[in-house]
């Protein structure tokens, strides 16, 4: 399930490509209060991800922006509607100010082909123990997923993250199945997060995923929609891993 945010800016100001973080922050300030507040704290998969504020640009005072938030959990998308219905004020993010328009829910529906559009980067990390595996050397315990690395361990990686968060959501254990057909890198990327006062880079990539004939399919739908709505790779919650759904034809 998606909410969709209609914003209109309240000021004049620079696109913070750093914003991560404080998208993020904007969520939590949205949960404080309710059942959802414990995901702060929580270790792990937060089961939620977000898009960045689009389109991307410098803001003028009186310009149209919109924002996604995703996640498989619908009382986490309930809450977060009901807080926006009732928001009479600005909504301040980083050094941007906006006035909430409208919010409404979006449900995440795959049709037979479709293409996965990567809206913000995906981040993975290759652990140690199967740097043999991809023929990697190095003495860190774990390193980011670069386009010098091979492709397929960016796909297993991928499909392992997925089945650890869908195991872990559902409660149960699904054995493991090739979810990806055919994929297109577009690029790598460099985002800079600000933690605690303290920088950090993550490596990411950017991608399109095309899916043909998933019509009768329905374990692969099930499993793809809910990686849809919570973000593909690591750091969701920060926003990274948002992709769109585009329909073929």
């Amino acid at each position: 399930m998606r909410l969709l945010l209609e914003l209109s800016s309240c000021c004049n100001a620079a696109y913070d490509l750093s914003y991560y973080t404080k998208l993020q922050g904007f969520i939590y300030t949205l949960l404080r209060g309710t059942p959802y507040t414990v995901i702060h704290d929580k270790k792990g998969y937060k089961f939620f991800c977000f898009s960045n504020i689009f389109p991307i640009g410098d803001f003028k005072t009186g310009d149209k922006r919109r924002l996604l938030i995703s996640s498989p959990e619908l009382g986490l998308i309930r809450v977060l509607e009901e807080k926006l219905r009732n928001i009479d004020y600005p909504i301040n993010i980083g050094e941007t100010s906006f006035e909430l328009l409208s919010v409404k829910t979006l449900k995440t529906k795959i049709p037979n082909n479709f293409t996965l559009i990567t809206a913000t980067p995906i981040i993975l990390r290759i652990p140690r123990k199967n740097y043999e595996k991809y023929g990697i050397v190095s003495q860190k315990e774990y390193i980011f997923w670069q386009p010098e690395h091979s492709f397929e361990a960016f796909i297993k990686q991928l499909e392992e993250n997925i089945f650890k968060k869908y195991n872990e959501f559902f409660g149960k254990k699904i054995d493991e199945f090739p979810i990806f057909e055919t994929f297109g890198f577009k690029k790598s990327t460099v985002s800079h997060i600000l933690l605690n006062g303290n920088e950090y880079k993550l490596f990411g990539s950017i991608w399109e995923f095309n899916f043909n004939g998933l019509r009768y399919d329905r374990r692969r739908r099930e499993v793809l929609e809910f990686a849809i709505d919570c973000g593909l790779g690591e750091k969701n919650s920060m926003g990274f891993g948002f992709v769109n759904v585009m329909r073929k034809g």
